[in-house]
C-alpha cells in the first residue's frame, strides 16, 4: 500500500455548537450567496484536484488498497466533472424564472427564484470517502450554503486529508470538516441543521432520519441495497466483464455494484464459464498478486464476508487473507433465496448466482424484496428491456452494463423505498441544497382584487365566476 498521509486531529464534540455559530455567522452575513462567491469555491475544488490529486490517491490507497488509477476514474475524476459542470452551468441554475399569472390576478408579476437552505451537514461513508463526501458539497456551493463536512472515521487517511486540504482551497470560515467517531456524529445530529445529507447504510440512516425530525430538518438518504443484475442473453464474454467489473471496483464495496445474479436455466453454463474467465482477465490467476484489486476496509467487515462464503457452492476463488485483508473475488452457486448471502448487501468481492425460468421470475424474485438502488438487465432484446422497466422498482434501471451509469453528469442519482430519498449529480444536487422560492408581485394603484373581497354580492358572483 502507499504511504500515508500525517495525521490531522479530531474535532471534540464539546467544540461542535461555537463551529455552527461561525457557519452561521457566515451564512447570516450574505457572504455565501453572490454567485462570485460560489463560483471561487468551485474553482478552489478543481485546483484541489489539480494539485493535491497524489495526497488524496496515496490517501485512498493507505485506507482500501486502491490503485491510483481506480481512485482517479472512480473519485477524483467524478468530484473533478461535477465542479466543472456546476461551474459551466452556474448561471443559469441561479436564474429566476418567470411564470405566467392567471387572469384574474393581472396586472402582477411572478417569478421562482433558487435560495440556499442555509447550513447544511454532509455525511460521507468510507468506501468511496472522496467522492461521496465532495460531489455533495459541489452543490451545495454552487446553491450558496455554508456545510459541514462528517468523513467516515473507517478511512482515517482521507478524512485527515481532506480535513487538511480543503480549508486551504474553499472558504474556511463556510466550510468545516468535522472529524471524530460515533460520539462526534451523535454531538452533530444534536445539533440543527437547514439539511442534512447522509449517504451510508440503512441502518445508521434510520438514526439520521429520527434526528432530524427532532428539528423537522430536510434530509437526502443514500443508502444500499441488494442491486440484483438479471441476465438473459448477450455477448457472454462482454456480459461477464461488465458484471465482473461492475461488481469488483473498490473491491465490491459500491453500493451500486451488482449485489447478485438472476439468471436463467438456459443461459447459466455460458454466464459461469465466461464470469470465471473474467475475472482471470481482470485480476490475473492469482487476484492477490494484482495490484488492480482493493482490500476490504476493516477486519469486521472482512470476518463478515468470509462468513457469507458458506451460503453456496464456490464457483472459483474463496481464498483469503485476514493479515492483509485480502478477499479473493468468489462466484457462489447453488445460493438458496433464504440464505445469509441473500439476506443483507454484501459489499464486498461475493458473486451469487441463482437460477430462474425466466424474466418474469426474475421481476418477481426482485418484486418481493425492499427496492434496490440499482438494477441491471442484460439482454439485446428491446422488449425484455421494456417489461424489465415496466416490472421493476429500483433507484435507477442500466441495461448492459454496471455501475457506469453514475458518470453520467445528467442522471439523477437516488434510491427509492429502502435505498433512500431524494437525488443528486449535475443540477440535481444544486437542486437537492436550495429551495425554489415564490415571488409574486402586484401594484396598489388600481386595486383589481376588490372583486375578491366580501361582501359578496350577486355582481361579484358573476366577475369572478368570468375571470377564474
Amino acid at each position: 500500500m502507499s504511504k500515508t498521509v500525517s495525521a490531522f486531529p479530531d474535532t471534540f464534540p464539546a467544540d461542535i455548537p461555537a463551529l455552527l455559530v461561525k457557519l452561521r455567522e457566515t451564512y447570516g452575513s450574505g457572504r455565501t450567496r453572490p454567485v462570485a462567491w460560489r463560483r471561487e469555491q468551485l474553482q478552489g475544488l478543481i485546483r484541489l484536484f489539480d494539485e493535491r490529486e497524489q495526497e488524496l490517491a496515496d490517501a485512498l490507497a493507505a485506507d482500501l488498497g486502491k490503485n491510483p488509477l481506480e481512485s482517479y476514474v472512480t473519485e477524483l475524476s467524478l468530484v473533478r466533472a461535477e465542479a466543472e459542470h456546476a461551474l459551466k452551468h452556474l448561471d443559469k441554475w441561479t436564474r429566476s424564472r418567470r411564470v405566467p399569472v392567471p387572469p384574474g390576478l393581472l396586472p402582477a408579476s411572478a417569478r421562482t427564484e433558487p435560495q440556499p437552505l442555509g447550513v447544511v451537514l454532509i455525511i460521507g461513508p468510507w468506501n468511496y470517502p472522496v467522492q461521496l463526501v465532495l460531489a455533495p458539497l459541489v452543490g451545495a456551493l454552487a446553491a450558496g450554503n455554508a456545510a459541514v463536512l462528517k468523513p467516515s472515521e473507517l478511512a482515517p487517511a482521507t478524512s485527515a486529508a481532506l480535513a487538511d486540504l480543503l480549508p486551504r482551497y474553499v472558504d474556511a470560515d463556510a466550510v468545516a470538516v468535522v472529524q471524530g467517531g460515533q460520539e462526534t456524529s451523535t454531538a452533530l445530529l444534536k445539533e440543527q441543521f437547514d439539511s442534512i445529507f447522509f449517504t451510508g447504510g440503512e441502518r445508521v440512516g434510520r438514526i439520521v432520519l429520527q434526528a432530524a425530525a427532532e428539528h423537522l430538518t430536510p434530509v437526502t438518504l443514500e443508502l444500499g441495497g441488494k442491486s440484483p443484475a438479471v441476465v438473459l442473453d448477450g455477448n457472454w464474454a462482454v456480459v461477464a466483464r461488465r458484471l465482473v467489473f461492475g461488481k469488483l471496483l473498490n473491491a465490491g464495496q459500491t453500493c451500486v455494484a451488482p449485489d447478485y445474479v438472476l439468471v436463467t436455466k438456459e443461459a447459466a453454463p455460458a454466464l459461469k464459464k465466461h464470469l470465471v474467465r473474467a475475472v482471470a482477465e481482470q485480476f490475473g490467476k492469482d487476484p492477490s498478486r494484482s495490484k488492480d484489486l482493493g482490500r476490504i476496509v476493516n477486519e469486521q467487515h472482512w470476518e463478515r464476508l468470509v462468513g457469507l462464503l458458506e451460503s453456496g457452492t464456490i464457483l472459483s476463488g474463496g481464498h483469503s487473507d485476514r493479515g492483509s485483508l485480502y478477499l479473493e473475488p468468489t462466484i457462489l452457486t447453488d445460493v438458496a433465496p433464504d440464505s445469509p448471502v441473500m439476506q443483507e448487501e454484501i459489499f464486498g468481492p461475493v458473486l451469487p448466482i441463482i437460477e430462474v425460468e425466466d424474466l418474469d421470475e426474475a421481476m418477481k424474485f426482485i418484486g418481493s424484496r425492499p427496492v434496490p438502488l440499482a438494477a441491471y438487465l442484460y439482454s439485446n432484446s428491446a422488449a425484455h428491456r421494456k417489461a424489465f422497466e415496466e416490472g421493476v422498482r429500483a433507484g435507477s434501471i442500466s441495461h448492459n452494463a454496471s455501475t457506469v451509469q453514475l458518470a453520467v453528469p445528467g442522471l439523477p442519482f437516488g434510491g427509492a423505498g429502502a435505498s433512500g430519498t431524494g437525488a443528486y449529480h449535475g443540477k440535481y444536487t444544486f437542486d437537492t441544497f436550495s429551495q425554489l422560492r415564490p415571488v409574486f408581485t402586484k401594484g396598489t394603484l388600481v386595486d383589481t382584487l376588490r372583486f375578491a373581497y366580501p361582501p359578496y354580492t350577486g355582481l361579484k358572483k358573476r366577475v369572478l365566476r368570468r375571470l377564474l
